[in-house]
Order: C-alpha cells, then sequence, then structure tokens
C-alpha cells in the first residue's frame, strides 16, 4: 500500500511498513487542510500523522483511496472521528507508549519551579551571580493535585509519592486510587488542597476551556500549575494574569492552544517572558525512547490491520483481533450493525462451497465487523456480490490463498 508519514514519525515505523512490502514517503513537517486534501487524493491508502496534522471531513472525503490513520502520539482530537467512522476508515493511536516520557517531563517541571530554577540560570547566562535560597523550597511532603488520573496521571502519582510527596487526584471517571493516593470529590476540593496543580486530561471537546480564572482564583496562593495534557483546556491569557499578580509562584506549559506546523516556525504566546515560568514546544513524548516505541507499535497496528484484518485498539472501529491465518483465505467485513447480517455471511460463504474455519467478531455503535477463515478462494464475482450488500461498508481479503 501507499503510505504517508509525516511530522517526522521515527524511522523504525518506516522499517516496520516496508518490511511488509508498503511504498512509504517520510515527511518532516505538518500539513494544511488544504495540502493534506491534495496529498490524500494522490492514492495514500495509510497515512502516519502526530498532533498538529488535522484530518478534517473535507481531507477524509478527497481521501477515496485511504484505509486507515496511525496517529503516533496519544491523542486522537486531530482527527475528525465520526467521519473517520462513517467511511469505514480505521484510526489508531499510541495510548501508552510515551507515558513514561511524559511523567518524567513533569517531575522535572515540579522540581525546577519549586527551586526557581528557570530564573537562576536565566540570570547565570546573563552573568548575574544570584545566589539565594528566596522562594526556593523542596517539594518533599508538599501537595500534588492531579487532574485527569488516567495512564499518564497514575503513573505520576507513583513517581511523585516515590519522591516524598503527598498525591491527590480528580477524575470524572471511576478510577482505582495508586499507592497512598486520595480521590477529591470534586475539582474544587483538589485545587484548595493542592500546592502543585498537574493536569493529564484528554482533549475531548467537553474539556476545552476547563481550566480559567475560576479555576486559578480557586488555587492555594503560591501554588504551581503544570499543564502537559491540550492545549485548548487553558485560558493563557488568566493564567498570564496570575502569575503576574503573584497568586501563583510558577508554571509549566509543554501545549499549547495555537502551536506552529513546523520546525523553526515562529513560537507566540502571551505566557512568554514571564519569571518562573517554563514553555516547552509540546515535548512530552519527545524522548528517543517514546518515539521509537511509538513507531514500532502504530506501525505494527496498521501493519496487521492491512494484512490479517486486526482492529485491536482501534479508538473507532468494532474491536477483533483475530489470529494470524494459518492456512485457507480470509475475509474482513465492516457493515452496518442490523440483524441477520451475520447469517448472510454465513449463507454466502456456504454458497460458494468454502467451510467456514474461524471467525471472529463484535460491533461498535452502527457498525459491525467480522472476519472469517475459510478453506477455499472466493472468486471476484461472487466477492462483488456480497460488496453489493445495503449493509456492506467494505469488504476485503487478506493475504495469499494457501491450501488447508
Amino acid at each position: 500500500m501507499k503510505v504517508l508519514l509525516l511530522e517526522n514519525i521515527h524511522p523504525v515505523a518506516v522499517e516496520t511498513l516496508e518490511a511488509r512490502g508498503h511504498e512509504v514517503e517520510l515527511r518532516s513537517g505538518s500539513l494544511s487542510d488544504d495540502e493534506l486534501v491534495e496529498a490524500l487524493a494522490g492514492g495514500v491508502q495509510l497515512l502516519g500523522i502526530r498532533s498538529n496534522t488535522h484530518v478534517t471531513a473535507q481531507a477524509l472525503e478527497a481521501a477515496d483511496d485511504l484505509v486507515a490513520i496511525g496517529c503516533f502520539c496519544i491523542g486522537t482530537n486531530q482527527v475528525d472521528l465520526p467521519a473517520a467512522t462513517a467511511r469505514g476508515v480505521a484510526v489508531f493511536n499510541a495510548p501508552y507508549s510515551n507515558t513514561r516520557s511524559v511523567v518524567e517531563l513533569v517531575i522535572a517541571e515540579i522540581i525546577a519551579l519549586a527551586r526557581r530554577l528557570p530564573e537562576k540560570t536565566s540570570r547565570m547566562h546573563q552573568g548575574v551571580w544570584d545566589k539565594s535560597a528566596k522562594g526556593s523550597h523542596e517539594i518533599r511532603g508538599r501537595t500534588l493535585g492531579i487532574v485527569g488520573y488516567g495512564n499518564i496521571g497514575t503513573q505520576l502519582s507513583n513517581l511523585a509519592e516515590a519522591l516524598g510527596l503527598r498525591v491527590i487526584f480528580y477524575d470524572t471517571a471511576d478510577r482505582l486510587a495508586h499507592g497512598n493516593a486520595r480521590r477529591m470529590p470534586t475539582l474544587e476540593a483538589l485545587l484548595a488542597e493542592a500546592d502543585v496543580v498537574s493536569l493529564h486530561v484528554d482533549g475531548r471537546p467537553g474539556n476545552a476551556g476547563l481550566f480559567g480564572a475560576e479555576q486559578f482564583a480557586a488555587m492555594k496562593p503560591r501554588a504551581l500549575f503544570i499543564n502537559a495534557s491540550r492545549g485548548m483546556v487553558v485560558d493563557d491569557v488568566a493564567l498570564r494574569e496570575n502569575i503576574e499578580s503573584g497568586h501563583l509562584a510558577g508554571a509549566a506549559l509543554d501545549v499549547f492552544p495555537v502551536e506552529p506546523k513546523a520546525q523553526g516556525d515562529p513560537f507566540e504566546s502571551v505566557l512568554r517572558g514571564l519569571d518562573n515560568v517554563i514553555l516547552t514546544p509540546h515535548v512530552g513524548g519527545s524522548t528517543q525512547e517514546a518515539q521509537e516505541e511509538i513507531g514500532w507499535f502504530v506501525a505494527g497496528k496498521l501493519a496487521a490491520y492491512v494484512a490479517e484484518g486486526s482492529t485491536a485498539l482501534s479508538v473507532n472501529l468494532p474491536a477483533v483481533q483475530p489470529p494470524p491465518l494459518a492456512e485457507g483465505v480470509r475475509l474482513s467485513y465492516l457493515h452496518v450493525n442490523v440483524p441477520g447480517v451475520l447469517a448472510e455471511v454465513n449463507a454466502f460463504f456456504a454458497e460458494e462451497g468454502a467451510n467456514v474455519t474461524g471467525q471472529y467478531l463484535a460491533t461498535r455503535g452502527e457498525q459491525g465487523y467480522v472476519v472469517t477463515d475459510a478453506t477455499e478462494s472466493i472468486g471476484e464475482a461472487a466477492l462483488d456480490k456480497l460488496r453489493s450488500s445495503p449493509q456492506t461498508i467494505w469488504l476485503r481479503s487478506h493475504g495469499e490463498p494457501r491450501p488447508v
């Protein structure tokens, strides 16, 4: 298949896909909507992106050949998932691969802010020897409030507790507390108690503007604030006002409402130039270890989807994880989730004289997905008959027929 990978995805992804016989084009930057429309119209079947390329309904409409999208990152809010699902385009991501890297960055930022290291190093570079303990604190015994207790939040909880921090957390979902962490009943209760507030929520639309002037006002005086989740979650203007007023002692941000598209592009933010504020260019998961793991993981999911029909960990299609095909033939079939489709599929195989040796199926919302292994190859004329069914979204065969 023709593969387009954007935004400097790790070379291991190229190696993984090329080893499966796919034709891979790797680009360093992201693409605008118009640029992506043009690129996808050129016959791209597999698309790999990170967080800066947005796959809109318009882009998907132009992508007649697109089979799957790999988000080589944690989030998928940069993809119009309803539009992708309606077209039967599978979307995969890497929900766990860069967790440790993000957590280590946050731990480093907590220590750096508590010791006011951004100011110290800046003044040293200016030739000023400012040896003072004023405003500098240990983190041991302080309270870390984690907003969003998912994969990253829980691992941060474990490391923070090992360093001597007390941990409290708030999540709208029912999450199991790790170690001695305490669940807080409301966000307001967490803000009133936390010396450091760290955001780790996802990019769902409901989280936009989650943290603004009201939430900053509810934080303890001289608390620290960290956002390594999504830029649209925080009102940066309100954050600046709380830093300048002295209500907050410092902040660290790795994500922003508007981020440059390409390496070297100018960066604008109201938070530039503030004392004890750490600004990093969305590098929470940008370690060599994390990027290699993400490249291997997502490319593997794309390859398995094409070769075997596996939708394991797809964020939008019904999840089916069939075993590798050992013999015979395999057909994967995405269809409208209505009664009687499975009976129709099995009747189709019976009419063709193909004995079914394995079948794996799942439903998700308005779609159903079934992967069927059979003893005999099915002719194109017969496949076209099944493709013409009003319930069919797509039908694909996998691998070379092998005799049983």
